[in-house]
């Protein structure tokens, strides 16, 4: 794994746990945004591990 590779994931798990903070907090409908981020962020790592 390159060092981008674990920035990526890094960023990923991060916004993951503000989305369950955030969900759990304020609702689903204002936590939307970190998820969607995470989910990006997941897909991400999966294709530029295709890539190699």
């Amino acid at each position: 794994m390159k060092l981008s590779d674990i920035i990526i994931l890094s960023l990923a798990v991060a916004f993951l746990i503000i989305g369950i903070h955030q969900t759990m907090t304020l609702g689903f409908g204002q936590a939307y945004w970190a998820l969607m981020l995470t989910m990006v962020l997941f897909f991400v790592i999966v294709l530029r591990k295709k890539k190699r």
